[in-house]
């Protein structure tokens, strides 16, 4: 059986990476979450004071920066490592999230992320998420996914993710982050989110994440049996 690449890009709290990383697993995929590389050099960049605007600080900060994914025996996940400290949970932190989309819009930054993803992505057989992915980092894989949902809904899953660590966060501050994301995400002049040409659309405002799971592995399966 031929492996084929999954490329799936979309919006902020849609749930991409839970649906890719439940994908992978049927697949026997290795799934690479690439918002949690650019997760990883923010937090990297919010711990040692890096200033976007000063390129030879930018250039220096990311020679120093190794990202390796690791497999979690015990939940089964495969996760990060920054300098191979596992940040799978300090990068999901509202400080992370209120800052990755600007870090992610430096050109040196997605250059150097891109290039990771690119050489992971040699042997096939992975399933990655992020915002580029089916136009920047794969133009070329085999399937691409488009995930989309209402803001409301995205608001919703992203506060119900964020409450369980800040408690006071509140669902105003959360659309705010989320509509600021939308827009540096879409509106970057590298890279910008949208959606590929020949790229399938997913809206899972009134999907259940089984609906979800089985739809898209239908989709794999063609393309791998193709």
């Amino acid at each position: 059986m031929r492996k084929i690449i999954i490329a799936i890009d979309g919006w902020s709290s849609c749930g991409k990476s839970t649906m890719a990383r439940q994908l992978a697993s049927k697949l026997n995929y290795i799934f690479i979450d690439s918002g949690a590389m650019y997760r990883a050099i923010t937090l990297f960049f919010n711990r040692n004071g890096i200033d976007l605007d000063k390129t030879d600080d930018v250039k220096k900060a990311l020679t120093q920066i190794n990202l390796e994914f690791v497999f979690n025996d015990e939940n089964g996940n495969t996760e990060i490592c920054l300098n191979h400290e596992n940040v799978e949970t300090l990068i999901r932190n509202f400080d992370v999230a209120s800052k990755v989309s600007e870090v992610a819009s430096n050109s040196l930054v997605r250059e150097f992320a891109v290039a990771q993803q690119q050489k992971i992505g040699v042997s096939k057989g992975i399933v990655m998420d992020g915002r580029d992915i089916g136009t920047t980092v794969f133009p070329n894989a085999e399937l691409k996914i488009f995930v989309t949902a209402d803001i409301k809904t995205r608001v919703l899953r992203r506060h119900k993710e964020l409450i369980l660590k800040n408690p006071e966060i509140t669902m105003d501050e959360v659309q705010q982050n989320l509509e600021a994301r939308d827009y540096m995400d879409s509106n970057r002049d590298i890279s910008p989110l949208r959606q590929a040409a020949d790229a399938k659309l997913l809206d899972n405002t009134n999907l259940t994440p089984t609906e979800q799971l089985e739809m898209v592995l239908g989709w794999a399966t063609a393309k791998i049996n193709g």
